[in-house]
């Protein structure tokens, strides 16, 4: 049990490094314990926090967010359980901020209304589809390579292969430091060297083959031509025994089970620290001699009980390295034998990733299908390019981002002019019409006379008493209107496409002798086809990112909207090139 409100329980830390699968293959453990033991409830995170709600980040309800999430993602007879805000939260419109429940409240809820808690449908399934396949997924992510090895490591992999973990994670974080004790091999000399099979993880086999690592001359190790037919198998064998005797040159130079090693480490103190809580030393002086009969009693039971290193998670990977060597028999001749049949090694060609699989990968990561090959069932519908823009700009924005249009279904944000309205009128206050000092001193700048002021305010009544909201609409058209007939011979009106026969602008006079304006006010400005501009301006940006990532095609393709390369500019580079 820990300090505080937590109940007694179960723990443990893994530690993954970069085999993420490693990560959810625990996830499908804990799982099925949950599902074997039926009152057991199991929560897991690691350095990401709750990476369960971010693989299903997409379908998590919007009051969920990383700072009330803790302890309410549980595993619980198997299933997936959130815990939501309490009936006060949600009353409260649904308080973000509130605080995450306590591990014993949390329990309590899910023993006795678990079936309310279970978790989405969408979520389940994401999260359950990152577990699918085990346990026979377990074999596949295995890697069997043959590996030129000393002797010794040969006989310490058959007792324990799990230490070819350790051995290729000291390698792959190897140092100057631990260079020093591969200058000459102390415990893994070169000398008697034979040919076995080796099973990594997928993952530590990429981190091993893919290190580029000269051995030191004075190392002993040499490695023959690249030609040569087993030059991987004698290269990854190298990079394997400095691995190894980087590990056993880290251990203590102490014989791993003598008294002083058992009494040495993290154990014990937890063993002596736990004596002291409960007592077991009378209240005597450190020191005394009933303290130290009490001590070495205590220290025989505790070298009974510890006989075994492996019975000890304390107990590093080159301590333990040197204790199988003390054990094992090392028979050179039998490992000559057995090397002269072993079984062909796995083939690496998954090594290799070329862009189509990579894009393909990303693919299935999103649940998105490839768009076909075929160039009849590549028809791109712009209309959709269109309206998938507009109903990104109606949804709502925040500070945290905007949200994507997911679902045409969902209404759009509506905007009501009289609550706006009210809203200015509380903020500004009752006199907001009135001048403030910089509208004061431009009154003095041009020399505003207090008759002008007054005849201007009046006229402006009159024309408030007389007008009404239709008649201001009216005149507000009618200024756009003139502002559409300047700009229409400008080069920001010729730069739009309008509705008419999808001509550029309005059609200028081309006569040198007509004015600017002369016909300008007789002819009906055309509307600007907004549609076409859209999808002509994305278009445009989306060329210009030459495959690249960009504004244009993260946003489309967030809404599932994807565009096809530029064939013209394919063709014209083609053509440069000729």
């Amino acid at each position: 049990p820990r300090p505080g409100e937590t109940p007694a329980h179960i723990g443990g830390t893994t530690l993954f490094g970069d085999n993420v699968e490693d990560e959810w293959f625990i996830v499908y453990l804990i799982r099925e314990i949950t599902r074997e033991f039926p009152g057991l409830a199991a929560r897991i995170d690691d350095n990401d926090g709750e990476f369960l709600l971010i693989e299903a980040a997409d379908f998590l309800p919007k009051w969920l967010n990383p700072e009330n999430s803790d302890n309410r993602v549980f595993f619980y007879k198997g299933e997936l359980h959130i815990i939501p805000l309490s009936e006060t939260h949600e009353q409260e419109e649904c308080d973000l901020s509130a605080a995450s429940p306590t591990i014993s409240q949390a329990l309590m809820l899910l023993s006795t209304r678990s079936e309310e808690f279970l978790a989405a449908e969408p979520i389940r399934t994401a999260v359950y589809k990152r577990i699918s396949g085990y346990p026979e997924k377990i074999q596949a992510s295995f890697h069997r390579a043959h590996c030129y090895l000393p002797a010794g490591i040969v006989a310490v992999l058959r007792q324990r292969p799990s230490l070819v973990a350790a051995a290729v994670q000291a390698f792959y974080l190897r140092d100057p430091v631990d260079l020093r004790a591969c200058r000459s091999f102390q415990t893994f000399p070169p000398d008697e060297r034979v040919m076995t099979v080796v099973t990594f993880t997928k993952c530590l086999y990429a981190q091993l083959v893919q290190q580029k690592f000269v051995p030191d001359r004075r190392s002993g190790y040499t490695l023959p031509p690249p030609s040569h037919p087993q030059y991987k198998a004698y290269e990854l064998g190298m990079k394997l025994a400095h691995g190894f005797e980087i590990l056993c040159s880290k251990c203590t130079k102490v014989s791993p089970d003598s008294k002083r090693n058992v009494l040495s480490g993290p154990l014990w103190e937890r063993f002596l620290r736990s004596l002291k809580e409960k007592n077991y030393f009378k209240g005597e002086l450190e020191g005394s001699a009933k303290y130290l009969e009490l001590l070495h009693m205590a220290e025989d039971y505790f070298e009974q009980s510890v006989t075994k290193p492996e019975s000890s998670v304390e107990v590093s990977p080159g301590d333990e390295i040197l204790t199988l060597l003390q054990t094992a028999t090392i028979d050179l001749k039998e490992f000559e034998r057995k090397a002269a049949c072993l079984p062909p090694e796995d083939d690496d060609s998954w090594l290799e990733i070329t862009p189509d699989d990579l894009d393909q990968m990303l693919k299935e990561a999103r649940n998105e299908s490839l768009p076909s090959s075929n160039e009849e069932e590549q028809k791109y519908d712009l209309e959709a390019v269109a309206e998938s823009m507009k109903a990104f700009v109606s949804k709502v924005s925040t500070h945290e981002g905007a949200e994507m249009p997911w679902s045409s279904d969902e209404s759009h944000v509506t905007f009501d002019v009289d609550s706006f309205t009210k809203a200015l009128d509380r903020i500004l206050g009752a006199d907001s019409e009135e001048l403030d000092s910089d509208d004061l001193d431009e009154e003095e700048e041009f020399d505003f006379s207090d008759e002008d002021d007054e005849d201007f305010d009046a006229e402006n009544q009159r024309q408030d008493q007389k007008e009404s909201p239709n008649e201001l609409i009216g005149s507000l058209k009618s200024y756009m209107n003139e502002m559409d007939r300047e700009l229409a011979h400008t080069n920001v009106g010729k730069s739009f496409t309008t509705q008419k026969k999808g001509a550029r602008s309005v059609n200028a006079t081309t006569s040198q002798n007509a004015g600017p304006d002369s016909g300008a006010e007789d002819t009906e400005l055309a509307p600007v086809d907004v549609d076409m501009n859209l999808v002509a301006n994305l278009l445009e940006s989306y060329s210009a990112q030459s495959g690249l990532a960009g504004p244009a095609s993260n946003i489309l393709q967030s809404m599932g909207v994807y565009l096809p390369e530029n064939a013209d500019h394919i063709c014209s580079n083609k053509g440069a090139r000729e």
